[in-house]
């Protein structure tokens, strides 16, 4: 489910680079923290960095509380538990159509957007003409809440960067 989740925050994040003044951005880096909040009003905090390079090849790294690396490339999910030793391969269902989220983005203040992916509204916090803050909830009715900082913006990421080979002693998974 917190994969789910985080696929469709990429997917929107990535296809939000288009709106208004942010299509000229090629490349995204930032320190994150993503917040859950269920409907017992009990939250759990992830933080980490993220790095995306246009729409196809995506790294969420998770630092803390625990450390994993999601790479999104394409279709394909690759989803690194160090601490597990393992990696789990898997593809995307659900067809990305970027397009059809940049067209139904709406402007709803100087600097708040939104936009329905999925069957999900999300909503953007835009300053200075960076994402600072993607709000919205999960198929469970928990709100997710991921904020930006030290936000880097077209600064040039090798594509071996989003290349993963898992060590020899992992277990691989494929779903």
């Amino acid at each position: 489910m917190v994969y789910k989740a985080l696929l469709l925050s990429f997917m929107f994040i990535s296809s939000s680079f288009a709106v208004d003044n942010l299509k000229n951005i090629k490349t995204f880096q930032a320190d994150f923290v993503q917040t859950i909040n269920n409907q017992s009003n009990k939250t759990i905090s992830y933080d980490g960095k993220v790095f995306i390079k246009n729409s196809d090849k995506v790294l969420w790294k998770y630092l803390k509380p625990i450390e994993k690396n999601v790479f999104l490339l394409n279709d394909v999910v690759v989803i690194d538990e160090p601490e597990l030793e393992q990696v789990i391969y898997t593809r995307l269902k659900e067809e990305i159509n970027i397009l059809s989220i940049l067209q139904d983005s709406k402007k709803v203040s100087e600097n708040t957007y939104e936009s329905f992916f999925y069957k999900r509204k999300y909503e953007l916090l835009i300053e200075k003409n960076k994402i600072k803050q993607i709000s919205y909830k999960d198929e469970l009715d928990n709100k997710i809440v991921i904020k930006f900082n030290n936000i880097v913006q077209n600064q040039e990421i090798p594509n071996d960067f989003f290349r993963f080979i898992p060590p020899s002693y992992y277990d691989i998974i494929k779903k």
